[in-house]
């Protein structure tokens, strides 16, 4: 939204913080009120409320990262993101770069746009695992059987710290929370595990954790992310110049809307040969050649 403001300077921010989700009603119910020109709720648990006040005020746009509608809301732009697919890459990547061949993965809450995440990372291990003739593991989730490891919320970093510490303990040498601020905690692990010798990375989630966490960059082989800026940005721009239309956005490979952030302190850690080999893979996903999980990013 801040760069839709830089971009257009009829464009003016407003922010409410839910902490708790009986907050979410009250603070739409405020922006509603304020005759705000575009209202985006921000996360799968705040659909409900945000189709409920989007059909009881058809004339007020709204924008929702990580939900959509079947049929879609004529008012709401529902922005989601197919992250099964650099998921996937980052699976890839992680089973590349394990010296132990065991890698770890978990969620905050068991949502599927947090499960979409460890599916494509799952997937991605065993795509690495048929290319090599290798055997590298997956902790904390399987994509067959659905089950795996969550924290229970996207806040308590203790409980990310904890988990993680037993992953590294079972052997795992890199790690991908899915969790929010949870995975501050599991960073947390990682940096001691790191001064104490042992040789443990992680990779980040929904956006650049070289710029949304810089104090761990130096863990960091990747993030994999989803393009939520230029989604949101982008629908805050067509409200203001009069061209919203409602609907569902997929953020994929092809189009941007996922993808992996650059390696940073990894640039000259990853092999030459195992950047190629994402590149192809990610060619791959594009064309259809390599199938990632058939399901809807929601």
């Amino acid at each position: 939204m801040q760069e839709a403001a830089a971009a257009n300077s009829n464009v003016t921010v407003k922010y409410l913080q839910s902490t708790t989700q009986s907050d979410y009603v009250p603070n739409i119910n405020q922006f509603i009120s304020q005759k705000c020109g575009i209202i985006v709720t921000v996360g799968f648990l705040m659909g409900t409320a945000t189709q409920n006040a989007a059909k009881a005020n058809p004339n007020q746009k709204f924008a929702i990262v990580d939900y959509t509608y079947s049929p879609a809301i004529k008012n709401v732009d529902a922005l989601v993101f197919d992250t099964v697919q650099d998921g996937f890459l980052g699976g890839y990547l992680a089973a590349g770069m394990s010296k132990t061949h065991k890698v770890a993965t978990f969620g905050g809450m068991k949502l599927p746009t947090v499960t979409i995440y460890m599916d494509g990372f799952w997937d991605g291990v065993q795509y690495y695992n048929k290319q090599h003739h290798a055997n590298v593991q997956v902790l904390g989730w399987n994509e067959q059987t659905q089950n795996g490891s969550f924290t229970g919320d996207f806040t308590n970093q203790t409980k990310g710290e904890t988990l993680t510490q037993t992953f590294i303990s079972e052997g795992a040498d890199v790690i991908f929370p899915v969790a929010g601020n949870v995975g501050l905690g599991a960073a947390k692990a990682v940096q001691t595990a790191d001064s104490s010798g042992q040789n443990v990375n992680m990779e980040w989630v929904d956006t650049d954790g070289c710029i949304s966490a810089p104090q761990y960059c130096k863990y960091f082989i990747t993030s994999v992310e989803k393009g939520i800026q230029s989604a949101v940005k982008t629908a805050v721009l067509a409200a203001a110049s009069g061209t919203f239309k409602g609907g569902n956005y997929i953020g994929t490979l092809a189009n941007g809307g996922v993808t992996l952030a650059p390696f940073h302190d990894f640039q000259s850690k990853v092999p030459a040969a195992l950047q190629s080999e994402l590149n192809q893979v990610k060619q791959g996903i594009i064309s259809g050649k390599i199938p990632t999980p058939t399901k809807s990013p929601v």
